[in-house]
């Protein structure tokens, strides 16, 4: 306490002094608060406070020192930057809550760049489109013009002269290629040969081989379908590469191409294809056999073929189109090694009542898989024969599948009279378990 005493008195005494570096308020000759700045005294302070006081009163001392200096710090004078001022009320809000100004300069940048940029994109989108529309403008005006051109042209009142200014300019032949592609999907006969010769008069058909020949896939697209329309056969050789191509849009469209460019032969890409023939791709062959009038080939040959997907289509084709002839070729697809075959060639066996294949049905049975064997009951009950009813009456004896016995209870009764007879048999003997399918079978409410 007596040490506290001593350096207040000594403070006063500085102070009283007229030191520079103190600063002294004076009620009444009492000096009532003091603020001290000079290193020195500060030193002196430090070590008498050290060596006098306690530590709760040291650590508040150096708190308020802490505080003291960070205030300082908050004091000093903020540069101007951008349109914000040092003596600005907002930036005096900031500097008294102690916050940093790099992340206000960072957003307000940020904000104004964002919004120049948004102005910038704004005004391309609008040209674009504008551009957009023009161009839209102008290919709808030259395909009317193209088509009335064409046209007359057909009809002998046209010139191949007058499309010369036209095959000149890139943009112009593109246009043209599309409208001639477009007349001759409804031309025949001496009309469409006379479009042929004026497209290769003009070297259109460079330009299609030339895309078929392309590295990117849309391009090759187009340029086969240029070629398949215009009945261009140059670039055969390209159109079977991408036969077997991963991208599946360029595979389809090489198939097409290819049934329309093959006079002789337009399914002989079948026996060039390796990959795998999609259900899609098949369904489209088939609109194109119907829309197209495609002559139709013996499917039979196909067969035999390596890929299992091609051998599905091959017995699609037979059935749609009712290829009796190929029933022995069909007997021997029962054999295949890949079960959808297999049991696509027994569908197609029954639904067209190839009977030769029953035997075959019947001793295959018991090894195959479940689709099949309903499949195989399913056939039998297509093209009843009396031979088959013992079977039929084992497979409903020994079956626990429901749906097994209940085909085979339709194959019986499908054989007429007899077969309703043998139903009633089973129905009224021991094996009471059959009477509720039979009954079901025989109601003629239900079938």
């Amino acid at each position: 306490m007596i040490r506290l005493l001593l350096i207040i008195s000594l403070l006063s005494a500085n102070v009283g002094r007229g030191y520079p570096s103190g600063t002294t308020n004076k009620t009444n000759g009492f000096s009532d608060q003091v603020v001290i700045k000079s290193p020195y005294y500060i030193n002196i302070l430090d070590k008498i406070l050290i060596s006098s006081v306690g530590p709760d009163i040291l650590k508040k001392a150096t708190f308020n020192s802490k505080t003291m200096a960070i205030e300082e710090k908050a004091a000093i004078t903020v540069p101007y930057v951008f349109f914000i001022k040092d003596d600005n009320s907002w930036i005096k809000r900031i500097n008294y809550s102690k916050k940093s100004l790099v992340l206000v300069y960072f957003l307000i940048a940020a904000i104004i760049i964002s919004i120049a940029t948004m102005i910038i994109l704004l005004i391309i989108i609008l040209l674009n489109r504008k551009r957009m529309e023009k161009e839209e403008q102008l290919h709808q005006y030259l395909l009317e013009k193209y088509q009335n051109l064409i046209i007359n042209y057909l009809f002998g009142y046209a010139s191949p002269e007058e499309f010369s200014s036209i095959a000149s300019d890139t943009y112009r032949r593109q246009v043209l290629i599309d409208q001639m592609i477009d007349v001759s999907i409804n031309l025949k006969g001496d009309a469409s040969k006379k479009l042929i010769s004026l497209y290769k008069l003009l070297n259109l058909n460079r330009d299609s081989i030339a895309k078929a020949y392309s590295r990117r896939w849309h391009k090759k697209i187009k340029g086969f379908r240029e070629l398949a329309f215009m009945n261009i056969k140059d670039a055969n050789v390209i159109i079977y590469k991408a036969l077997n191509s991963s991208n599946e849009a360029l595979r389809m469209e090489a198939q097409i191409a290819l049934v329309r460019l093959n006079d002789d032969n337009p399914f002989e890409f079948l026996s060039h294809l390796t990959t795998r023939f999609s259900l899609w791709e098949q369904i489209t062959l088939h609109e194109l056999i119907i829309h197209h009038n495609i002559p139709l080939p013996s499917f039979q040959k196909w067969l035999t073929s390596p890929n299992p997907t091609v051998v599905t289509f091959a017995l699609r084709m037979i059935r749609e189109f009712k290829q009796k002839e190929s029933e022995d070729n069909v007997l021997e697809t029962l054999f295949h090694p890949d079960p959808s075959v297999r049991l696509l060639a027994v569908a197609v066996a029954g639904d067209l009542d190839m009977h030769s294949t029953l035997e075959t049905m019947k001793h295959m049975y018991k090894y195959q898989e479940y689709k099949i064997c309903l499949e195989i009951i399913k056939s039998m009950g297509k093209m009843p024969d009396v031979s088959m009813m013992g079977f039929l009456k084992l497979v409903l004896d020994k079956e626990d599948d429901v749906q097994l016995q209940i085909e085979a209870t339709k194959a019986i009764r499908n054989n007429g009279e007899e077969g309703v007879k043998a139903l009633i048999k089973i129905m009224e003997s021991e094996y009471k378990n059959y009477s509720i399918i039979i009954k079901h079978v025989l109601d003629k409410r239900i079938f």
